[in-house]
């Protein structure tokens, strides 16, 4: 927003016929008044940001939001040079209207082309956001990157006068951090002024088929919105569903102090719907039956939840819940858990899904998704204390 109040959306465009020469455009809203924005102009100025020689025209997209300091607004443009450097280009502007290229970008890594690059700075105490434009002791990076179809960011410093961006781990670059380990692409953070937050929102991108897509109507979904700030330790991001999600909670349904043992399972009824967000706790006995983690699935929580399925049994694990599940359980997709003990003592504990017992055909015809906010507590003594019950 401006500093007149006007509202300006800064997006991507493609400037020549049957080439995808790709340029950075700006639009204002028609009608400032009308409270939803609901038609855009775009001035006879665009495009404010165009390759120039010697830059990929076909990657280079997905502005950042802007941020003002020191006389000068600033965003951020993907990229990629040469094969492999992702790139997040740096632009300075005084008037929002002419954008020139610093001589440096931000940061840049060899980790292929940098899509929907997000730039934003952080507390280091507390859960309140920052507005994109205000001040950080630390500053987070995000960028999605297009050879893993995965969102990976890092957790570092910003120095406005040298214009760089340093990460904090000396490898950040390269053993980077996800905001999520499922299917999750292409998000973007916004900061709520009225709540003094920080708002994340992607993409999830279903797996099925183009027939089944088309027969849905749609191929893929906008996942929960949460709510981020920065981890005490400094060196990583916290994230929880955003609070208004309670108001869409309808009549609930409680089962507690169940016990299941292992290789049984047992049914909550009485949901009937479509949609169901599932709060549940476990307490488990036993962890020093827990398995050794192997170190080579240290980084790769995701692989390892693909080695270590739903049907394979553990020291500690599978454990969790089956949803979309058909009466005869011929169709189901796991939610699990498994513990493994880490070093000094302390355990891992992996959260997997496991889809595979679920068909696209029913999934296109029943058109079912499922909300799920998943507490897991691990107790080797009785009872829980009140903060985590048994299960609920």
């Amino acid at each position: 927003m401006l500093a007149d109040g006007t509202p300006a959306i800064l997006y991507t465009g493609i400037d020549r016929p049957n080439i995808n020469y790709q340029v950075q455009n700006i639009a204002f809203p028609k009608n400032k008044s009308d409270p939803l924005l609901r038609e855009w102009v775009k001035p006879g100025y665009n495009p404010i940001a165009s390759p120039e020689p010697g830059m990929n025209a076909t990657q280079f997209r997905d502005p950042t939001t802007a941020w003002y300091a020191d006389g000068h607004w600033r965003m951020l443009v993907g990229g990629l040079k040469g094969d492999r450097r992702g790139v997040a280009y740096l632009y300075r502007s005084r008037d929002f209207k002419t954008w020139v290229r610093a001589k440096h970008p931000l940061h840049s890594a060899l980790t292929g082309m940098w899509e929907c690059p997000d730039f934003f700075p952080v507390q280091v105490s507390g859960q309140n956001g920052l507005d994109t434009s205000e001040s950080g002791t630390k500053y987070v990076l995000k960028n999605s990157l297009d050879l893993t179809r995965y969102d990976y960011y890092t957790v570092g410093t910003y120095d406005n006068t040298t214009e760089r961006y340093v990460p904090g781990n000396p490898d950040g670059d390269y053993h980077r951090l996800r905001y999520d380990y499922g299917n999750f692409y292409a998000s973007k953070t916004f900061f709520d002024p009225v709540k003094r937050r920080r708002i994340l929102l992607g993409w999830a991108n279903e797996s099925d088929s183009v027939t089944y897509d088309k027969a849905k109507g749609w191929a893929g979904i906008h996942a929960i919105p949460r709510k981020i700030w920065l981890d005490p330790s400094g060196k990583q991001l916290v994230q929880w569903p955003v609070e208004e999600l309670e108001k869409l909670r309808g009549k609930p349904v409680s089962v507690s102090h169940k016990v299941v043992a292992p290789g049984e399972h047992f049914e909550v009824t009485g949901l009937g719907t479509y949609q169901a967000d599932v709060e549940v706790s476990f307490e488990v006995s036993g962890l020093e039956k827990a398995e050794e983690l192997d170190p080579a699935y240290a980084q790769d929580a995701e692989k390892l939840c693909g080695v270590k399925g739903a049907d394979v049994r553990g020291g500690v694990g599978p454990f969790g819940l089956w949803v979309l599940a058909s009466a005869g359980l011929e169709e189901k997709t796991a939610v699990f858990f498994r513990v493994f003990k880490g070093g000094s003592g302390q355990h891992v504990v992996l959260m997997c899904t496991d889809p595979t017992k679920y068909s696209e055909t029913s999934y296109a015809t029943s058109l079912l998704s499922l909300f799920v906010n998943l507490h897991a507590c691990m107790h080797v003594t009785h009872p829980p204390p009140a903060s985590c019950p048994s299960f609920a």
